[in-house]
């Protein structure tokens, strides 16, 4: 029943913008920390940017602040991914991520990925 479906992604010149968006079923969204990961051909997944439950604190990789912005709508359950100024080195595929759950019980969700291509 639980469902990450990230969309939005595609192709883009550099400089130009995208949103992701990333629509979560099967559990109770506002629970979770969400976030969104990246992971280029050859590379290690890593942490793009994250967002608590309310959507009251952000964190973004070094790379990415300023030119991402990581934002939630809990009565959609959909999470989204700005992305402005992109380069070449954006090119990967972005994987949506829930966290959280009961005080004593965390589980964790993946969504499928949606890809992002930024080249001329």
């Amino acid at each position: 029943q639980v469902q990450l479906v990230e969309s939005g992604g595609g192709w883009v010149q550099p400089g130009g913008s995208l949103r992701l968006s990333c629509a979560a079923s099967g559990f109770t969204f506002s629970r979770y920390a969400m976030s969104w990961h990246r992971q280029a051909p050859g590379k290690e997944r890593e942490l793009v940017a994250s967002i608590t439950r309310s959507g009251g604190s952000t964190n973004y990789a070094d790379s990415m602040e300023g030119r991402f912005t990581i934002s939630r709508d809990n009565a959609k359950n959909t999470v989204y991914l700005k992305m402005n100024s992109l380069k070449p080195a954006d090119t990967a595929v972005y994987y949506c991520n829930a966290r959280g759950g009961p005080t004593m019980v965390q589980y964790e969700y993946w969504g499928r990925g949606t890809q992002v291509t930024v080249s001329s």
